[in-house]
């Protein structure tokens, strides 16, 4: 006998009739696994793009689904899992509107809402004429791409980018441009089929069953199809009493005795959230590797891979007027600009170099050297790092741009990324990362995370600040040690508010002439760190 779901945190004995003719039987056994008699406890392991807009607002805070934990291990990838919730039921049973209320009020700053609905097959042209009449099925375990959800979870529970198809429902077909998803704490996987494919249930560390009246869910999908999607009423009934109902039975309400918890009456059921946050919250650690990554290594000599532009009187006094509070904005941007162009020029020294043969107008040969590589792109973190663009515009001939934007959580304290605009073809380039202070690495190593997922080779990278904290060298050598960190400067000490001592105070705001809020470190508004 297997182990009954969960009724809103109640276990109910005795087993579940599925109801199912003999060859609906076989289809499911097809689907997805056999119960075992005993569920033994789970084990845990651990271009150019849009960022996707704010999931939801609360009173108290902005939850994002395009942003990604900051801290990583050794390797330079994701600390733990993701904790992946798959979210099933019927059409218009009420799962996004669960998915939402269990963000919520689960309070995790990094979640991402993966829809089922995105990964419909892309349509042959007979079945689009179907689709048309409203003759196609697409409550069928067939109407999906399995393969390409699975690869998409699996990268997404790893902390790896994923492009994410957009389905447009109207037309039945996959538009041409794709979404960006970054990794996060928290998964929600919700879709009809959530639990039909045995690889797709493996992903899954936690099963909720939305289990919502078939008379509200209909009368829930004539609203939506009818208002969202241009259909008429006629061919909603007919697609319902074709396709929607009876798959439901056959496919989808027997997976409810795969579920780990049964949602009764859908979002109505707080009852049920609450048993399911508290569930969440118990399976989640707080990752905190910022801490562990500085002190693991502040008594350590600084790393190899840094490159501190010489001290000479001219460096030192150009350091000497920006860091005094007393100087004026315009000096303060007259140096700044004078020490950026010194240390883009020191960067440029790193590069990978041939030697080449060119003749001189005396008809003489100049044994010198030229750029090995495909092309240089700086990428800036914004807002501070825009103030290097024209440093490097300066030395770097048709030089190509990318921006990042990273911002603190004013909750959290921890930086979240808001959107990002790349290149394309970066991969192949030596990118030039571009901060003009870093404090604890988090900013940095966020950034430097998003270009390996651009696929930009880790040793073609080069993070250049004007200044720099030790615990901020520290940490983006151990995440990433293969980065070259180049700077004019290091202090040695960062204090409780994670601004750098002696520091350069909050840069973007004495460049562009802004205040600060007194309660944000000086690693520019951005915690472009």
């Amino acid at each position: 006998m297997s182990s009954p779901p969960t009724y809103a945190g109640v276990r109910i004995s005795g087993c579940w009739a599925l109801g199912a003719e003999g060859s609906s039987a076989e289809s499911l056994d097809r689907l997805y696994p056999p119960v075992a008699p005993t569920r033994p406890p789970r084990k845990r392991t651990t271009s150019q793009c849009k960022s996707e807009p704010p999931l939801l607002r609360t009173s108290k805070r902005t939850i994002y689904t395009a942003g990604r934990p900051p801290w990583y291990n050794e390797h330079g990838a994701q600390s733990k899992e993701a904790f992946v919730i798959g979210l099933g039921g019927g059409s218009a049973s009420g799962k996004t509107t669960v998915a939402r209320m269990i963000i919520e009020a689960l309070d995790v700053p990094w979640v991402v809402l993966l829809s089922m609905d995105s990964f419909y097959k892309v349509l042959t042209k007979q079945q689009q004429e179907q689709a048309a009449h409203n003759d196609f099925n697409f409550d069928h375990p067939d109407a999906f791409d399995f393969d390409l959800i699975i690869a998409t979870l699996k990268k997404l529970k790893q902390g790896k980018s994923v492009k994410i198809p957009i389905y447009d429902f109207t037309t039945h077909s996959r538009k041409k441009e794709w979404k960006t998803l970054y990794g996060a704490n928290v998964i929600i996987f919700e879709g009809i089929m959530a639990f039909a494919d045995k690889e797709l249930l493996k992903l899954l560390d936690l099963k909720i069953f939305v289990d919502t009246d078939s008379d509200i869910r209909l009368v829930r999908r004539l609203r939506r199809d009818i208002s969202e999607r241009g259909r008429d009423i006629e061919g909603v009934i007919k697609q319902y009493n074709k396709f929607v109902k009876p798959a439901f039975d056959q496919y989808i309400q027997p997976t409810l005795r795969l579920a780990d918890i049964v949602v009764p009456r859908g979002s109505g059921n707080t009852v049920a959230i609450d048993l399911i946050v508290q569930h969440v919250h118990s399976q989640l650690e707080e990752v905190r590797a910022a801490a562990a990554l500085a002190s693991a290594h502040q008594c350590h000599p600084l790393p190899r891979t840094l490159s501190v532009l010489k001290s000479t009187p001219q460096v030192r006094g150009m350091h000497t007027i920006i860091r005094n509070k007393e100087t004026s904005r315009d000096e303060f941007i007259f140096y700044s600009k004078r020490l950026m162009r010194l240390l883009i020029e020191h960067a440029l020294s790193f590069l990978p170099f041939q030697s080449c043969t060119v003749q001189t107008p005396q008809g003489q040969d100049y044994e010198g050297r030229t750029f090995s590589g495909k092309q240089i792109t700086g990428v800036s973190i914004l807002r501070a790092g825009e103030t290097m663009e024209p440093a490097l515009r300066a030395v770097c001939k048709d030089v190509r741009i990318g921006t990042i934007l990273i911002q603190t959580n004013c909750y959290t304290g921890e930086p979240e990324l808001h959107y990002l605009r790349l290149p394309k073809d970066i991969s192949e380039d030596h990118v030039i990362l571009m901060d003009c202070t870093v404090s604890t690495g988090a900013a940095a190593m966020m950034a430097v995370r998003v270009l390996l997922d651009h696929d930009v080779p880790e040793d073609k990278i080069f993070l250049l600040s004007l200044l720099m904290a030790e615990m901020g060298v520290h940490s983006v050598a151990y995440a990433f040690p293969q980065v070259k960190i180049i700077t004019t400067a290091v202090d040695k000490k960062v204090n409780d508010l994670f601004r750098i001592i002696p520091g350069i105070g909050n840069f973007g705001d004495r460049y562009f002439g802004t205040d600060a809020p007194p309660d944000w470190s000086d690693d520019e508004d951005t915690l472009s760190t």
